[in-house]
């Protein structure tokens, strides 16, 4: 990024900085700081739609494993009602697997919240990276 800057001023321009008025330094300025905002955000926007993509495949692929999963567990709990029923009327065995079931999925609930809560956002790593160390070399540019 530093390379866009040095060429966006030209080679005669560089060469008498010494020359040019204050009103023109800020002019330069004020491009090159334009220009860097939004080539910082342009990295933002590139870095977010390729985790996007990543996360919408995951995403996909996660969904397909529970909805199998689901199904082989809806299997598994039909062969315990079954099983159940040998010893049992088959509602009293419906009665018991689903209150089972409902007590799990309720511990699960319980421990999965809390968990979903301190999930932190999805953030442009590199571009706030980027943009902090832009700050800070601006930073020590005005103290000089």
């Amino acid at each position: 990024m530093t390379q866009d800057v040095h060429e966006s001023v030209s080679a005669p321009e560089r060469a008498t900085g010494e020359e040019r008025s204050t009103a023109k330094l800020v002019q330069d300025l004020s491009e090159q700081l334009s220009r860097l905002v939004r080539d910082e955000l342009w990295l933002a926007t590139a870095e977010l739609k390729s985790k996007g993509r990543r996360a919408g495949a995951g995403a996909g692929l996660t969904g397909a494993a529970g909805i199998t999963a689901l199904l082989g567990g809806a299997t598994l709990v039909a062969a315990a009602v079954l099983a159940l029923a040998l010893v049992l009327p088959g509602w009293a065995a419906a009665l018991i697997v689903g209150g089972g079931l409902l007590l799990v999925a309720g511990l699960l609930a319980a421990v999965g919240t809390p968990l979903l809560k301190r999930a932190t956002p999805p953030v442009p790593e590199e571009a706030v990276a980027g943009l902090r160390k832009d700050v800070d070399a601006a930073r020590e540019g005005a103290r000089r």
